[in-house]
């Protein structure tokens, strides 16, 4: 069902043939867009928060949620860090204690294993949660208000009912007014969708390529803000994407 890759940073990646996508753009590398797409402009946002509340869209090889512990613990930030990620996929995720991972997740590799094993960890500053299943049941029976989400499913031309306005109003349920959500998609059916659902959507270009931010209120820190009800002016044949 996969097949090893190794990116342009080092690190290894997976391509997956159901989806006929890999996990991670194979010319940026796995560890740089983990860190630049995800983690550091929603730690550069959310700066000396006592608790952060993360939702790992979708756990995958598992690179946001160790490349989140990594940052902090090399950042020297102190925040109680809560992680929740679905996962449709069981064996990828029992498979993941054998995968190569680049050396800058040496420390993180007790996590890694109990995680494969129990599908949870827990220290004094970190707590993972994995969900096996269909993420979008998952969202609708949570019960927390996430600070980050990390959007970061496979692409809408073959994971489409992760990218959906309903799906980004269960996220905006579950949204604070601070929230932010990072994703590498900077597609105008996925922009419109996440508008239709509430959001405030912003551009942003942290290295090499665009990305989209998108925000429950307005805000200044990143990005530059995209006037969404212009666009779909300008542009009338441009849809949202929705349930099927």
């Amino acid at each position: 069902m996969y097949s090893l890759v190794t990116t342009k940073d080092g690190s290894n990646t997976l391509y997956s043939k159901e989806y006929k996508q890999h996990y991670h753009n194979i010319d940026d590398g796995a560890v740089f867009e983990t860190l630049s797409k995800h983690v550091i402009p929603a730690f550069t946002f959310h700066k000396q928060k006592d608790q952060v509340n993360i939702l790992d869209i979708c756990f995958g090889l598992g690179y946001n949620t160790l490349g989140t512990i990594y940052y902090i613990k090399n950042n020297n930030i102190n925040s109680k860090i809560n992680i929740y990620s679905p996962e449709l996929d069981k064996k990828l995720i029992k498979s993941l204690e054998n995968f190569i991972y680049p050396k800058e997740f040496d420390i993180l590799v007790p996590i890694i294993k109990q995680l494969c094993k129990n599908l949870y960890y827990k220290d004094e500053q970190i707590e993972i949660r994995l969900y096996i299943g269909d993420a979008k049941n998952y969202l609708k029976n949570l019960d927390i208000k996430f600070d980050i989400i990390y959007q970061d499913a496979f692409s809408s031309d073959v994971n489409y009912e992760l990218w959906t306005k309903e799906y980004f109003q269960l996220l905006y349920n579950l949204s604070k007014e601070d929230t932010i959500i990072t994703t590498y998609s900077i597609a105008t059916p996925v922009r419109l969708s996440m508008y239709e659902a509430g959001f405030k959507i912003y551009e942003y270009i942290p290295l090499k390529r665009k990305q989209t931010l998108a925000f429950i209120s307005y805000q200044n820190i990143l990005g530059k803000y995209v006037d969404m009800k212009l666009k779909k002016i300008n542009n009338p044949k441009a849809k949202a994407l929705y349930d099927r």
